[in-house]
């Protein structure tokens, strides 16, 4: 297939910040745009969230406690339902 040059005007900070993150995803920005394009006219519209996945704070407060209590010896831990439940008492 012929290939042709697209010329597009952005915000410097724009491109610099976009291809931060397709550099992060193993991209360049020729090819984060070819998925774009292609994946635009198989859906027949804007098609895809590609995006790096950072937790809200309260997220990563919960992931860092559910490490803290994993890698804690006197957290008592259940290998069943049906002990957890005694536990709790329900």
């Amino acid at each position: 297939m012929p290939t042709t040059n697209l010329n597009i005007r952005t915000d410097k900070e724009i491109k610099d910040r976009a291809e931060s993150i397709f550099s992060e995803l193993g991209l360049n920005m020729t090819t984060a745009v070819n998925m774009f394009l292609r994946t635009t006219i198989r859906e027949n519209g804007i098609p895809f969230d590609l995006k790096l996945y950072i937790p809200n704070d309260i997220t990563a407060s919960a992931i860092e406690e559910g490490r803290k209590i994993a890698y804690n010896d006197t957290v008592k831990g259940y290998s069943n339902i049906e002990d957890l439940k005694k536990a709790l008492e329900v």
